[in-house]
């Protein structure tokens, strides 16, 4: 959500952010909104002034033993206006709130500039993919042979875009997840937290998921929200709060199941894990001061990039350019991980700096010492990983020519002994 009085201070500026990401300027649908409410705001206060002056006007005419008469048809004219005007308070505050929630964040000045993802700029790349001494198989087909993939049972209980994991491949799952959160625990800090995965609008809403994103996301009869990604629950953790400063930053870190109805994905990534409608993620969610927020941003990237690292799995770090940046984000690193059955670099997290976009719907703030004060807080959101999508690099990255699989050494402590998958 934006400051509505940076708009008014500085709307080239914020049309120019607009711009930036490829949308029309806004600011003077905004700005006239904004008119119409602060003038409706200044006749009702002109009229509680008059009212009060009746007030006291009624009282001494009345004591003076004088006719009150006008002044009662006045005020209850004044009255009835008050009612009118308060009414029309509320519907510009509902509409001038109602076009700045579906507004996304401006891209920061360190953003690289760009259309699409075409645009995006390459920051690193680490590792070099492997050579195969025969054709790589995607990682259903691995799967699948190893009778441990099952998307048709998948299939038969719950339709596409879902999968059945058995044996040593959902052990191995369980494996991945285990091992991030033991890494983001132990060597960064984080704190391990189990959130529930469903969720009042409030919610989402406050990390800007709704309302603009609604159809992206499952909602059950009761009115709760399936959660699309637990950074919906790390964040709201602080949600209407006013922190100290001594508290921050604050991080978090959670393994859960994420729901996607993949709304728009038509034709997209049919086979396989890549895109489903249920998948596992472990995320990381930093709650910073201000001047905090870009140093937390590189660090929560390392953080991510470390699992990579650590598997051994080839990946390259991505830049995204204005065109291409989420809609709560000022600015967005994604990795990318090597698959060679595709042949080509996915996206296997993304890792967010939001400023105080979120806390201002959120409403969490922070009290500074300086001044004593509060302030809205800055945000932080990234993937730590895809577990689904980790599971999918492994499969195509340690395959072997007989269809085997082997495990990464940092997940054997994981695996039970199993140092192959057959």
């Amino acid at each position: 959500m934006h400051d509505i009085r940076f708009i008014r201070n500085t709307p080239e500026q914020f049309d120019a952010g607009l711009l930036r990401r490829g949308l029309d300027a806004q600011s003077g649908e905004i700005l006239e909104l904004d008119i119409k409410l602060r003038q409706i705001q200044t006749d009702l206060q002109d009229l509680q002034t008059r009212r009060n002056a009746i007030a006291k006007e009624f009282g001494g005419i009345k004591k003076a033993g004088g006719d009150t008469a006008a002044l009662t048809i006045e005020n209850d004219h004044i009255k009835e206006k008050m009612t009118i005007l308060e009414a029309e308070i509320i519907a510009f505050e509902n509409e001038l709130h109602s076009v700045l929630s579906y507004i996304p964040n401006l891209p920061a000045a360190d953003c690289p500039d760009g259309k699409d993802e075409s645009e995006n700029v390459e920051v690193r790349r680490h590792g070099t993919p492997r050579e195969f001494d025969f054709t790589p198989k995607q990682h259903f087909e691995i799967g699948e042979n190893l009778k441990m993939m099952d998307f048709e049972r998948a299939a038969k209980m719950s339709g596409s875009r879902f999968v059945v994991l058995t044996g040593q491949l959902a052990r191995l799952e369980r494996a991945i997840a285990q091992f991030m959160l033991d890494t983001h625990t132990s060597m960064f800090g984080y704190t391990e937290t189990y959130v529930p995965l469903l969720v009042h609008d409030a919610a989402p809403y406050g990390v800007a998921h709704l309302p603009k994103f609604a159809e992206d996301m499952f909602k059950t009869t009761t009115g709760h929200w399936l959660t699309s990604t637990s950074e919906v629950t790390l964040t709201n953790l602080v949600a209407g709060e006013i922190l100290t400063e001594a508290e921050l930053p604050l991080r978090f870190t959670s393994y859960s199941q994420c729901f996607r109805s993949e709304a728009g994905s038509a034709g997209k990534d049919t086979r396989g894990m890549i895109r489903q409608h249920q998948f596992s993620k472990v995320e990381l969610v930093s709650i910073t001061l201000p001047e905090q927020s870009v140093a937390e941003h590189e660090r929560m990237t390392e953080a991510a990039e470390t699992i990579l690292t650590k598997l051994e799995l080839p990946f390259r770090t991505l830049a995204l350019c204005t065109g291409d940046v989420g809609f709560a984000s000022e600015k967005t690193y994604d990795l990318e991980v090597w698959l060679p059955g595709q042949n080509a670099y996915r996206e296997i997290s993304s890792c967010s700096r939001c400023n105080d976009f979120q806390a201002r719907r959120m409403n969490t703030r922070y009290k500074s010492k300086a001044d004593g004060k509060n302030y809205f807080v800055h945000t932080l959101n990234g993937s730590g990983l895809a577990v689904g999508r980790t599971l999918v690099a492994i499969l195509e990255n340690y395959q072997q020519a007989d269809g085997s699989v082997t495990v990464p050494d940092v997940l054997l402590p994981y695996m039970g002994g199993v140092m192959v998958i057959r």
